[in-house]
């Protein structure tokens, strides 16, 4: 782990149309959280709602959701790069023909 982050979120300016259903039936909402060098406030942390494509294409306005800040760093974040394996086990899983 290279970071902790305390984020206060403003859950009622959150858009319902964009809360996105699951196939196991749960809810989600997709933010993009924004790590910055300078604080204002005592904060370095936002929370933005996410964007699509098209909408950072017609530079849509940002919705700001809420703040926060690094609480904990050893000083070097990464990038996360996509885990190739669980994306084969779920094609693997899905051509499976079962007998039932």
């Amino acid at each position: 782990m290279s970071a902790l982050i305390n984020l206060s979120i403003d859950v009622a300016s959150l858009p319902k149309e964009k809360f996105v259903t699951a196939k196991n039936g749960k809810v989600y909402y997709n933010f993009t959280v924004a790590i910055n060098n300078e604080t204002k406030f005592g904060n370095n942390v936002s929370a933005f709602d996410s964007q699509t494509k098209e909408e950072r294409d017609a530079k849509k306005p940002k919705t700001y959701f809420g703040n926060g800040k690094v609480v904990w760093t050893d000083g070097s974040i990464i990038v996360a790069e996509r885990e190739e394996q669980n994306e084969k086990v779920t094609q693997q899983a899905e051509t499976v023909d079962l007998p039932f």
